[in-house]
């Protein structure tokens, strides 16, 4: 039930990494911090904003133990104390305390504005890179994984840079105002707290590179467990059919206790680093007062001025141990910012030649053409085909013979190894994928829906159609009987999981009506349609594709009897190729696969 991705057995969670693991991690938290900061910097103004208010901010808050130094100094003997200086000292005070909040949030309502604009740029760009990744990535890779990347991860960025931004900027500019604060006040304590800062850094580091890891993981489990999830609940009824029930409970639940592994080491990790640094900063506070209590005794400094000291050596501290409160939601997002880039960064399609192809007149040929999923298992090899304008090619073989896969080259969903395919004498490389597939009208036996109203659904392809011809298309492909019987009739809004999987198909169908492209592609296109109504499809189909080259996949071989041209494939091979007639008479595979479908019936009977 797991998609190509999520295939294999289960991987039980494991410890964290060496040392060389970590200098890894830490590169790759690092990379990814900095294409965060790119994007973040298309918001200059706001992020100028941000960093000022938090300079003034802060600015003014570190003001204040100074005015409390003065304060305190202002009362320190008995009989001595100056009531008009403390008083205007702590009116002063309160002043500096209004402004400071009052910056800190507006800073904030800043900040949410910028991380909100990131991530939509951020998701923007995921989304236009979907439409220009090949097939074969999309192929390769679980829709639910996608979707996590897509939807969660920018989430959970979103919530890491709102705690981030507030945490960085305040942070680094109080760090820099508090170093110039202590230097005016005294050189040596303010050195001693200096050589001591890297010992924080460097434990955080220490802690933050193994926690990284562990995010990451968590990540990429969540997105196979999330995918599991939506192939699950996608195909329920297929699960209780086979009563798999069991089976699949027990898959997601080796799924999570992986992620519980990977969470529980992710939040243990990261939970160390504000304990130590505190550890680290409270020692730096103990050497800071044992040092200003023998300057005070020796008469250096007053006692409002180790007050002053004091307070900025927590001043100082104070960004490192918030900055480590939130290390978990910062390396959460870094995790999952990792993810969403390594999806804008993987390798689009090939570039599409600025060259249009005008509307064709349906010759199609195929010379020499070689081509593999994977690269060591082959399946179209040396495929040659001449295909004139009008004609009616049916292509028909037992499963996996590589039919579909000729029209996944037709239509350019993936390039050849080799050889090449050309629509009246251009080839396909040498023209927009666009003006190539506008050509084509394509109705899949796997029929898709959005959700909106059945009018947008119909002029999909052709959004300025008007109602009248909507509705003429959709008479002649016969879906107008149940769309007329609908309570808004082609307002009424439908869903891909609102309509049987027929009238899904109709609707398809009714689009590539609409179109009256100049060549087709039927693949299967009444798999899911009653044999009364399947009857009038294809009487329908018949006149669509009068003048029009057409390819039709096909299983039933009874509706491929009219077609000009039957290719019969066999491991990717055209073993037999002519009409109904001299295909039976030649008595070969044709044959043979025709008269299965018709056991016990006379071959009189069934020609």
């Amino acid at each position: 039930m797991m998609g190509k991705k999520d295939k294999g057995r289960i991987r039980p969670g494991k410890p964290a990494g060496g040392g060389g693991d970590i200098s890894r991690n830490s590169a790759s938290s690092i990379a990814t911090f900095r294409k965060v900061l790119v994007s973040i910097g298309k918001n200059r103004l706001l992020l100028m904003a941000s960093v000022l208010l938090a300079a003034a901010s802060v600015v003014m808050q570190l003001y204040v133990p100074i005015l409390f130094g003065n304060a305190i100094d202002f009362a320190v003997s008995e009989g001595n104390v100056d009531f008009p200086g403390i008083a205007s000292t702590l009116f002063r005070i309160c002043i500096l305390v209004a402004a400071s909040s009052a910056a800190v949030w507006v800073m904030n309502l800043i900040n949410n504005r910028l991380a909100y604009r990131t991530v939509q740029d951020i998701r923007g760009k995921a989304i236009r890179q979907i439409q220009a990744l090949p097939l074969s990535y999309l192929d390769s890779r679980s829709t639910g994984d996608i979707v996590q990347s897509v939807i969660a991860d920018t989430d959970q960025l979103s919530d890491g840079l709102l705690l981030g931004f507030t945490q960085l900027f305040s942070g680094v500019v109080t760090i820099v105002v508090t170093l110039v604060f202590m230097f005016s006040r005294d050189v040596g304590i303010t050195v001693m707290v200096f050589v001591m800062t890297p010992v924080s850094f460097l434990v955080a580091r220490f802690i933050a590179g193994r926690s990284y890891r562990m995010f990451r993981e968590q990540m990429e489990s969540r997105g196979r467990q999330t995918a599991y999830i939506n192939e699950i609940i996608g195909n329920e009824k297929i699960v209780r059919t086979f009563g798999r029930e069991a089976a699949a409970s027990e898959v997601f639940h080796g799924m999570n206790e992986e992620l519980r592994g990977y969470s529980e080491s992710a939040v243990f990790f990261s939970s160390l680093t504000n304990p130590s640094t505190r550890a680290v900063n409270n020692v730096i506070y103990a050497l800071v007062a044992m040092a200003g209590a023998f300057r005070v005794i020796s008469g250096d400094l007053t006692v409002g001025g180790i007050t002053i000291l004091l307070s900025y050596a927590n001043q100082y501290m104070k960004p490192f141990n918030d900055i480590s409160s939130v290390v978990t939601e910062l390396q959460n997002a870094l995790a999952c910012a990792a993810r969403i880039f390594s999806l804008i960064e993987a390798e689009r399609e090939t570039p599409d030649v600025p060259r249009e192809l005008p509307e064709a007149k349906g010759a199609v040929g195929i010379d020499d053409v070689c081509f593999s999923y994977v690269k060591d298992r082959k399946l179209i090899e040396h495929f040659n085909l001449r295909v004139e304008p009008g004609m009616r090619v049916a292509i028909v073989g037992p499963t996996g013979c590589g039919k579909t896969t000729l029209i996944n080259l037709l239509m350019r969903f993936y390039d050849t190894d080799s050889g090449t395919i050309s629509v009246d004498g251009t080839g396909i490389r040498d023209v927009t994928r666009h003006s190539l597939r506008r050509n084509y009208g394509m109705v899949l036996q796997e029929t898709w829906l959005k959700n909106g109203t059945v009018r947008d659904n119909i002029a999909f392809g052709r959004p300025g159609a008007t109602d009248e011809e909507i509705i003429r298309a959709a008479k002649e492909a016969h879906s107008w009987e149940f769309i007329r019987r609908m309570p808004e009739r082609l307002d009424t809004v439908v869903s891909d999981d609102s309509m049987s999987q027929g009238q899904k198909q109709l609707l398809c169908i009714t689009r590539v009506m609409l179109c009256l492209p100049p060549m087709l592609i039927l693949d299967e296109a009444t798999s899911s349609i009653d044999t009364r109504t399947e009857e009038q499809i294809q009487e329908a189909f018949g006149k669509l594709m009068e003048g029009r080259t057409s390819f039709v996949v096909a299983h039933r071989l009874s509706t491929v009897r009219d077609a000009d041209v039957i290719l019969v494939m066999r491991d990717g091979t055209v073993i037999e190729q002519g009409s109904h007639d001299e295909l039976i008479a030649k008595g070969g595979f044709y044959r043979e696969l025709y008269y299965s479908q018709f056991a016990g019936v006379g071959e009189e009977t069934a020609c």
